[in-house]
């Protein structure tokens, strides 16, 4: 019997969804569905799981866990230069014991994380 699970769904709620849409089909280039009136549904690529300890709950009310969205790339400082080339800024790049990290500037001006790690992933376990 094969695993129950097959994918994870991640929601970023974004204060212009329509613009944040169009970052990660216009300029990421990430295949999507349309699953009805313009609402965007988009393969993402291989993806891992951490957890970290919580102090305050994301949704109060509800035992919900909060998330942060990192993306990860192989080399961070060309994968900014691509996304500068595309009038997307980034903040300022922090060395981490972890890897190299920044964060995207979304259209909505909300900010995803990108990182370049230096720690063993599980992208490629089967």
């Amino acid at each position: 019997m094969g695993p129950m699970i097959n994918g994870a769904h991640i929601l970023l709620y974004s204060p212009n969804a329509e613009a944040d849409r169009a970052f990660f089909r216009d300029v990421l280039k990430y295949r999507h569905v349309d699953a009805g009136h313009g609402w965007l549904i988009f393969k993402l690529p291989p993806a891992e799981l951490a957890v970290h300890p919580a102090e305050h709950p994301a949704h109060p009310g509800h035992a919900m866990l909060g998330a942060s969205l990192y993306l990860m790339c192989k080399d961070l400082k060309a994968t900014m230069r691509t996304l500068k080339a595309a009038k997307i800024e980034c903040t300022p790049v922090a060395e981490e014991r972890w890897g190299m990290r920044t964060t995207i500037k979304l259209p909505s001006g909300g900010e995803i994380g990108l990182y370049q790690p230096t720690h063993k992933t599980a992208l490629r376990l089967k």
